[in-house]
């Protein structure tokens, strides 16, 4: 790193002018100050999404059930079995060696996201499992009741604890944004689950998925402005490249889908069918450029030194 080290603020004289001038940062010949995500984006992005996808499935599941409409719950609570399975050999994927998962839950560590992570899914898997098996077979009812139940209420956990864990790198455009991160995650999981109720289950009993996903598409929106705002210049990386492309993609579908879904929704199933990939395509597209747009940050050094620098000289005025 190539600067002038100028002096400290602290108990300057007020009017006092600096003697040293303020540099340009520059890193060592360009490269980046931290170590870019070695994560692949087509197992991680996707490890995001799928457990998204089946984390809020089963919140859906659960209420259809609830509200008597049991075609829709058993379609959702299969969807949830199938992208919980999917999510997990992303997982296992990327961590290249099977015998890394299990070795992660031989001991619980609650200030670490992925050792929470592993145990939240070693606790939904088999409970999703066992929800869809009964459901489908119509044996133990309540056995599939409490596994219902079971897998609802660790939903919202699965849907966002992948935001908890990537904000706890030090990827600037993850962690800058570790507050709003979750919400937007369960966001973008709600409208994906609500994209598989349209798309799985029949017209006649979607009202509640319809709602869910004009819920999500607000959500998300406010979420996401939430996060551009206090990353201040970081949240360049979310409106250029390819994650500006993928994230513009993903507001337009899914806004697109809820829109087909809420009007039409409910007597066309042609219109339910749209709607629902629609809302499924946007929310893959948000996780994918929400990934990307953390690799950038990653790669470029100004987005981990500069917001560093304002924070440093935020304070050394406040103290002056």
């Amino acid at each position: 790193m190539t600067e002038t080290e100028r002096p400290k603020r602290r108990g300057r004289r007020r009017g006092e002018q600096l003697m040293v001038p303020h540099t340009e940062f520059e890193s060592y010949y360009g490269r980046p100050v931290i170590k870019a995500p070695s994560w692949a984006a087509r197992d991680i992005a996707g490890y995001f999404f799928l457990g998204g996808l089946a984390g809020a499935g089963s919140v859906l599941a659960a209420g259809a059930q609830l509200t008597g409409r049991p075609r829709t719950a058993t379609a959702m609570k299969v969807s949830s079995l199938a992208a919980v399975s999917l999510s997990a050999a992303a997982l296992v994927h990327d961590l290249g060696v099977p015998s890394r998962f299990p070795n992660m839950l031989r001991v619980l560590k609650p200030t670490s996201p992925m050792s929470v992570g592993s145990w939240l899914l070693a606790g939904y898997g088999p409970a999703a499992g066992a929800a869809a098996v009964t459901a489908v077979s119509g044996r133990l009812p309540r056995v599939g009741a409490a596994a219902t139940a079971t897998a609802a209420l660790l939903g919202p956990a699965v849907a966002s604890y992948t935001a908890v864990l990537a904000s706890d790198t030090a990827v600037p455009a993850w962690h800058g944004a570790h507050r709003e991160l979750p919400y937007l995650f369960a966001a973008s999981a709600t409208a994906a689950a609500s994209g598989m109720a349209l798309l799985l289950g029949p017209t006649h009993e979607s009202a509640p998925a319809r709602c869910a996903a004009a819920l999500a598409v607000g959500a998300e929106e406010v979420a996401t402005r939430a996060a551009e705002r206090r990353l201040g210049m970081v949240a360049e990386t979310y409106r250029q490249g390819r994650a500006g492309n993928l994230l513009r993609a993903a507001r337009l579908l899914t806004a697109t889908g809820a829109t087909t879904g809420l009007l039409l929704g409910h007597r066309s199933r042609p219109a339910a069918v749209v709607g629902g990939l629609a809302l499924l395509a946007g929310s893959a597209c948000t996780r994918f450029g929400t990934f990307a747009a953390g690799v950038a940050s990653a790669e470029d050094p100004k987005y981990t030194v500069a917001p560093q620098r304002a924070a440093a000289n935020s304070s050394d005025e406040a103290a002056s």
